[in-house]
């Protein structure tokens, strides 16, 4: 793939982006150098790792490869048998380190025992934990070894602590000589040559016997060996020396121990750069809420939500770009900034990134085709005044794009064939478009010349496209609209910043009637586009809403009749245990009456024995009264208005009466009920209809409260920003609610992030028994980042 485009397109922006989340310098070096495949398999790969690392960085926390360094060199010299120093054996130390700590975090990270395609590298690697302990235990730092790396190294150490010693006590007995101390510069112990020394005045020199091994810059002091440590300070060069050879012996052996696994250090080295390389595709994945596109090698290009991963966040406009099915040239045209240049760099740059195995900002389901070559003839001049040589250098990159385009190219032209003669320029531009169309080149252009508008109207496989203005607020919405060309607007933002009208009007006689109709025709479609959007989303809205009430209608019905036969079936249950009872106590007293028939017992038992009977009914009609009364009164609302001679009911005696006077201003009246006339307060009344009875009047209530209960709960639960375990716990009290509130479907907006909390919703929904069916969002539900459910 030609390299101009990289610069052209700021692809070499996307490799430093990413080389900052590398942290090995092997691996930055890599990342700077990506570039771009044509394999859709090997594409299709690397996008899988991409996406794995992601999942892994959004379930638990990052993985650092921090510490990995190259020791190929290194290895190398041992292959020939050589021996490595310390700093040497210390990296291969911090590699190994490295790569038991990526060993820990796939086992940490796979408690499921699940498999991805990162597995296989994370099992590759060789901690080598035995060797990497003997390296640490004898390695302090770059210029330290243990102690007790050897025994011998070990006992070395202590004859060299005791001949310090003696040295140090042999030159502090010289310096406490009241002589002697006159001949010193100062009372110090020096170190010269590795021997131990005394600063003597150089005026005293023949007065303390001994060797000299150096002087001051000034020559007044002269650093003396006394002779009473010559012998001492000898040993102890020899004991340095010995400490040297059995440093040596101990770096051999550490190095014959890494050379027997130089294979495993060599992979250990290659799989951390690999994994390294991969995990910062997906942290800068991470940085740009990127997802993985589909691709193909059909040329069709579908983004959606696409966003420019280069400007701020936090301001930049999504934008859904379609291409290569149904026609491969989308012709962009509209007034200048009005992100139609960004458009261009969106689809051509995330075209580069997801050929060179990166996410891409855009949202899930996005599509992207296979392309060998990307051209693009973008310049940064975006000015009326360009001259000849800028027209030149632009027709120079294009004769080299026509040369080399075909087929399984994306070619991208910014203002195709300006800055020169717009008749002239703008034939040139069609020719050169149609010359792309017969080769079947995917194309996307954007231009100010209205005959390039009418151009793409009037061929087959061309689209017209706009980026949408708000002529009111004289800015840009950045919307790309696919299918209606773009209209310049001049003469509307002239006549918002203030230009003459008179000058307008003149402007307007000066041009082409038929240029001026297209231009007006252009924006009827604008204003039909959007009154038709408005529309379509209002019926959208109350389709869903009507296919709701009549799924709830069908299973309310459905409920009744459930319900139905549930009543009658416990209705006949309890009318046989009535007949049941009714029966046990007719055998009963048959069977009394047959023994007090008999004499065997008085009449007065036999009385008594009914009157326990009669009680008893008596209590159970007492108790089916108070059932009636406690239901009236749960349903009751005290009447508002009484006129005298009303009908009510007084709750509390369970007697009709009729209203004799009005309430006072404590709401105390009398009734009459029959020939009892009683003194009784409004709320202990219910208004009635001679014709209707209590029954009836209050029967509906129970409906009402479970219409309101089903109006209380809404059919959204949003999800986004809580904890699986968060958010199963509200999903499942929220879907009982809905259930019971008999809401037909439920809409669950968990978000895309890295798709955990959209799969332990499914997972929980394919347990509930309550849910018939479930499916992500289409166009206009909230896609990806929502579930709708369907109750049973």
């Amino acid at each position: 793939m030609n390299q101009k485009v990289f610069k052209t397109l700021e692809y070499n922006k996307i490799l430093q982006m990413l080389s900052g989340f590398a942290a090995c310098d092997e691996t930055k070096k890599r990342c700077l150098a990506l570039e771009p495949i044509t394999d859709i398999n090997e594409i299709e790969h690397l996008q899988q790792t991409t996406s794995d690392a992601l999942s892994r960085l959004y379930k638990d926390s990052s993985i650092s490869f921090s510490g990995t360094h190259n020791v190929n060199a290194s290895l190398k010299r041992l292959d020939i048998g050589g021996s490595l120093n310390s700093a040497e054996l210390l990296r291969i130390s911090s590699l190994l380190e490295v790569a038991k700590r990526s060993k820990a975090y796939d086992r940490s990270d796979r408690n499921d025992d699940k498999t991805d395609s990162l597995s296989g590298l994370f099992s590759q690697l060789e901690p080598l934990t035995q060797l990497n302990d003997e390296i640490k235990r004898c390695i302090i730092s770059d210029d330290e070894i243990a102690d007790d790396a050897s025994p011998a190294l070990f006992k070395i150490r202590k004859a060299i602590r005791g001949m310090n010693d003696r040295i140090h006590s042999q030159l502090t007995s010289i310096m406490n000589n009241q002589t002697t101390r006159t001949y010193l510069q100062d009372a110090v112990v020096t170190m010269r040559d590795g021997r131990y020394c005394l600063p003597v005045k150089a005026e005293a020199k023949g007065n303390v016997p001994g060797m000299m091994h150096d002087q001051s810059s000034s020559g007044s002091t002269l650093f003396i060996e006394p002779m009473a440590v010559v012998n001492l300070n000898n040993e102890l060069k020899e004991l340095f020396i010995k400490e040297q050879d059995e440093i040596n012996v101990i770096l051999a052996q550490l190095s014959d121990k890494v050379a027997m696994n130089t294979a495993a250090v060599e992979l250990d080295y290659n799989v951390l750069t690999e994994l390294d390389f991969i995990f910062a595709k997906a942290s800068l994945a991470k940085s740009y809420n990127g997802a993985a596109p589909e691709f193909n090698t059909s040329g069709i290009i579908n983004i959606r939500k696409g966003r420019h991963p280069l400007l701020d966040p936090k301001k930049v406009v999504p934008i859904d770009v379609r291409l290569g099915d149904g026609y491969k040239q989308l012709i962009i045209t509209g007034p200048n900034t009005g992100g139609k240049t960004v458009s261009l760099k969106t689809v051509g740059l995330l075209t580069l990134m997801g050929q060179a195995g990166l996410h891409i900002p855009a949202a899930d389901r996005s599509k992207l085709a296979v392309f060998e070559e990307v051209f693009a003839d973008i310049g940064d001049e975006q000015s009326i005044e360009q001259s000849l040589s800028t027209f030149s250098s632009h027709m120079t990159n294009i004769v080299k794009i026509l040369d080399k385009a075909d087929d399984r190219s994306l070619c991208l032209f910014d203002e195709l064939c300006s800055g020169t003669d717009p008749t002239e320029g703008a034939a040139l531009a069609i020719s050169i478009l149609n010359t792309l169309h017969n080769y079947g080149s995917v194309t996307m252009a954007t231009t100010h010349y209205s005959e390039l508008k009418i151009y793409a109207l009037s061929t087959d496989g061309v689209e017209n496209a706009s980026c949408e203005f708000n002529v009111e607020t004289l800015s840009p919405t950045y919307r790309l609209l696919i299918g209606i060309p773009g209209k310049s607007n001049a003469f509307a933002i002239s006549s918002k910043l203030g230009l003459s009208d008179t000058i307008i009007e003149d402007a307007r006689k000066r041009i082409n009637a038929k240029d001026l109709d297209f231009e007006d025709l252009i924006a009827n479609l604008e204003a039909q586009r959007q009154t038709i959007e408005k529309e379509q989303l209002e019926i959208n809205r109350y389709k869903t809403q009507t296919a709701q009430l009549k799924k709830q209608l069908e299973d309310k019905n459905k409920r009744i009749d459930q319900n139905k036969d549930k009543i009658i079936r416990e209705a006949n249950e309890e009318a046989y245990n009535i007949l049941k009872e009714a029966k046990e106590l007719a055998d009963k007293t048959i069977r009394n009456f047959n023994k007090y028939g008999q004499g065997q017992a008085p009449m007065s038992q036999m009385e008594k024995e009914r009157s326990a009977l009669r009680d008893k009914m008596s209590a159970k009609e007492k108790r089916l009264s108070d059932i009636k009364k406690d239901q009236t009164k749960k349903n009751h609302k005290a009447p508002k208005k009484l006129r005298i001679g009303d009908s009510v009911l007084v709750l509390s005696l369970n007697l009709k009466g009729t209203v004799h006077t009005l309430p006072n201003a404590k709401g105390d009246l009398y009734v009459q009920m029959g020939i009892l006339r009683s003194l009784v307060n409004i709320n202990d009344l219910v208004l009635i209809n001679d014709d209707i009875s209590p029954a009836k009047k209050f029967g509906g209530s129970g409906s009402k409260i479970k219409m309101s209960k089903s109006l209380s709960v809404s059919s959204e639960i949003n999800l986004i920003g809580k904890t699986t375990d968060e958010a199963i716990a509200l999903l499942d009290k929220y879907l009982d609610d809905a259930y019971i509130a008999h809401l037909s479907s439920v809409r669950i907006v968990h978000g895309k992030g890295t798709g955990a909390l959209r799969a332990a919703v499914h997972n929980h929904l394919k347990r509930m028994k309550t849910i018939k069916e479930y499916h992500l969002g289409e166009f206009g539900e909230g896609d990806a980042g929502v579930t709708i459910a369907t109750f049973k």
